[in-house]
């Protein structure tokens, strides 16, 4: 415990001062940006076989996959859950992996499907025979839904402001499109950043892609790896015919939610491409008449930062995303908010994608204030601040987007807008002036 805590100490402080200075953003306004915070180390402090990070995910149809992490390996992986507190009639096994790096060695990861859930309905549930109950509830089956989204959400006190403001009003699904811990290779940040969100992911899902800071690589060649990721994170890849946790597909209510990996291939000839290709020709809009869709790495973008790292990726899957009638996009990566028009081949175009860059979670590293000048018609709104934001789906054709900044105690809408699905129009509608997907 205590050379947790030692750990913890040098690295806060070494990070707090490699992380650049903040200073005022694009727009100017009545609010006060703060500076980069240090990490916000969790320890554990409880028997090893008390089950800790304890997170929820959608894994299929009316089922939902619980992981959690015990330092005991011999705990066993089975959840017990029911309607009613204390009183579980049903218990699950599931399955258990580890891993290790370098001197670290992970405890014992469990990851146990459950199910089949009713929607729009509170579960209390039990980890491995030991510990505290914990509940969530089921996503509706039908509009309305909520999500909120935020991406880099890292492990600072602003991570903390946004996981309160986002505790402060429900929601049903949580989007995170990349950059979890901020581990960096740095195994216990990674226990940490699972106790540090416990208490929010134990209660609804959380859908997560991967980034740039989960990769896992070595000077010495060119081989990256999400060793961490995968073994901690397990999405519902299996479930949507996927081969790999980098990228995955999943329908709740009627939305169809698509999942990309940035730092896997994404060419015409990889598995991500034919696997996409295959998934959107799939979607059956009748039942599903939303489609979104989550990255890291974004493909609009009008700030300096990492500005142009998505323009291959955009080039081999814009298309495909075109065509399909995709209705929004997140990105992550640059640590800034931004709304662009709806768009397609850099262009203005009613029948694309709305995209929005939502990196703006907490992340130790600070926020991306240098925009490119003037600002650029296709984008509508853009600020550097911290923040998250929350996508309600109305109906099959209404919804409403907002930004949600962190003031504070408080949450402030800085950016909202109510839209419809380009697919209520009946020019977007018609297929043909699209190819085939």
């Amino acid at each position: 415990m205590k050379m947790m805590k030692i750990f913890g100490l040098l690295i806060s402080f070494s990070l707090l001062f490699l992380s650049p200075f903040v200073c005022q953003a694009n727009y100017d306004s009545n609010f006060t940006r703060p500076p980069p915070r240090p990490l916000f180390i969790v320890s554990h402090g409880r028997p090893k076989f008390h089950p800790q990070q304890v997170h929820i995910s959608l894994a299929g149809k009316d089922h939902m996959r619980v992981t959690y992490t015990t330092d005991d390996m011999h705990v066993a992986s089975m959840v017990e859950y029911g309607k009613h507190p204390k009183k579980y009639d049903k218990k699950t096994a599931g399955e258990s992996t580890s891993y290790r790096y370098f001197f670290y060695n992970s405890g014992k990861i469990h990851h146990v499907k459950i199910g089949p859930l009713q929607p729009n309905t509170k579960y209390y549930y039990r980890c491995g025979g030991h510990g505290d109950e914990f509940s969530f509830k089921t996503p509706p089956s039908k509009f309305p839904i909520e999500f909120a989204v935020a991406g880099d959400l890292g492990q600072t006190d602003w991570t903390l402001s946004t996981l309160d403001q986002m505790r402060k009003r429900d929601f049903d699904v949580f989007l995170l499109p990349g950059d979890l811990s901020y581990a960096d290779t740095h195994q216990p940040l990674w226990d940490s950043f699972g106790r540090l969100l416990e208490t929010l992911a134990s209660t609804r899902p959380w859908m997560v892609t991967e980034g740039n800071h989960e990769i896992e690589s070595f000077p010495i060649n060119d081989h990256i790896s999400f060793t961490s990721y995968n073994a901690r994170w397990l999405m519902p890849h299996a479930e949507s015919l996927s081969h790999s946790n980098l990228y995955y597909s999943f329908d709740v209510a009627g939305v169809h939610t698509v999942m990309l990996g940035s730092y896997t291939p994404y060419d015409s000839h990889s598995d991500q491409y034919q696997w996409l290709q295959a998934d959107l020709r799939k979607v059956d809009r009748k039942k599903t008449p939303w489609l979104v869709v989550v990255m890291h790495m974004p493909w609009y973008s009008t700030n300096k930062a990492h500005y142009g790292e998505g323009e291959k990726m955009r080039k081999a899957l814009e298309s495909l995303l075109y065509r399909a009638q995709v209705d929004v996009v997140f990105a992550g990566h640059v640590h800034t908010y931004e709304r662009f028009k709806p768009i397609y081949n850099k262009k203005a175009d009613p029948c694309g994608p709305m995209y929005i860059t939502i990196g703006d979670g907490g992340n130790r590293e600070g926020l991306a204030l240098r925009f490119n000048k003037p600002q650029s018609p296709l984008s509508v709104f853009r600020e550097s601040s911290f923040g998250h934001g929350r996508l309600r789906i109305i109906d099959h054709k209404r919804a409403h987007w907002s930004w949600h900044r962190n003031n504070d105690e408080m949450s402030f809408i800085a950016d909202e807008v109510s839209f419809e699905s380009p697919r209520a129009s009946s020019h977007c509608r018609s297929n043909r002036f699209r190819g085939e997907i």
